[in-house]
């Protein structure tokens, strides 16, 4: 009897469904998708900086509108030359870090003195979810990447459905709308490290205060040519006494 899923409940995963006709039983294994995320993470922002790149992100993970975990990390260290950061659903990056291990053991399999830099990682991974938007089986990401090799930066974004680019600065959800205007007119190309982190902390700011599943827990990474830091959780320091944080429905039609 075939098995139907309630909307709450969890997926599947081999489900095996058997149909008994006129003494003729056949049985087919169906795999379910995953139609909707479960919990995700909220925006990550990446910049350029004089000596190498920094990644910024909160560590929220959201089921549905519930902040239910508080202490997610999702800024991960790939390889020598690489920083991964990603929003979107929380076990799809965690399969993508899988991914990312196979390929970067099968790489040093190799031991031919190289070793995969960020371009080629930002390739891989614009190959993986456009093959997998292609089977209508997408991984609910967006991705950024950035690293440092042969004294070369690189800082690049990769969508849920493979579109791609690389940028002086990038952000993913609502960093997109909200931090890349901040950081188009403040980002030069020789920021010092503390000249990135105040912008980022600016930026990190203001997603606080206008997302609703930003929290005030962060981490910040780098990565130069001497490799990957990446710092304690922090808070930063927030003022809620805004008048229109005090009363926001003031002089909104329809408002209660």
């Amino acid at each position: 009897m075939e098995h139907l899923r309630c909307p709450g409940e969890a997926m599947e995963w081999g489900t095996v469904s058997s149909t008994v006709n006129e003494g003729f039983t056949s049985s087919e294994t169906s795999l379910e998708r995953t139609l909707n995320p479960y919990v995700t993470g909220t925006s990550v922002l990446g910049l350029k900086y004089k000596d190498g790149i920094i990644l910024a992100a909160d560590m929220g993970g959201s089921y549905g509108s519930t902040l239910r975990y508080k202490s997610v990390e999702r800024l991960k260290p790939i390889g020598k030359h690489t920083i991964l950061g990603a929003s979107g659903e929380i076990s799809d990056f965690q399969e993508i870090l899988r991914y990312l291990d196979e390929l970067i053991i099968y790489d040093h399999m190799w031991d031919d003195g190289n070793s995969l830099g960020p371009k080629e990682v930002h390739s891989y991974l614009n190959r993986v979810m456009y093959n997998r938007r292609n089977k209508f089986n997408p991984l609910w990401n967006s991705l950024v990447v950035g690293g440092v090799k042969n004294g070369q930066k690189y800082l690049g974004m990769v969508g849920m459905i493979g579109t791609h680019y690389e940028d002086n600065h990038v952000a993913t959800g609502f960093g997109n709308h909200l931090a890349r205007p901040i950081m188009r007119a403040e980002w030069h190309e020789d920021m010092s490290f503390e000249e990135a982190v105040k912008l980022l902390e600016k930026c990190l700011l203001v997603l606080l205060y206008r997302d609703r599943s930003a929290i005030n827990k962060f981490q910040i990474a780098k990565i130069t040519r001497d490799g990957v830091t990446i710092s304690e959780p922090y808070a930063l320091k927030t003022f809620w006494g805004f008048s229109a944080f005090q009363n926001p429905s003031k002089g909104a039609e329809g408002s209660w």
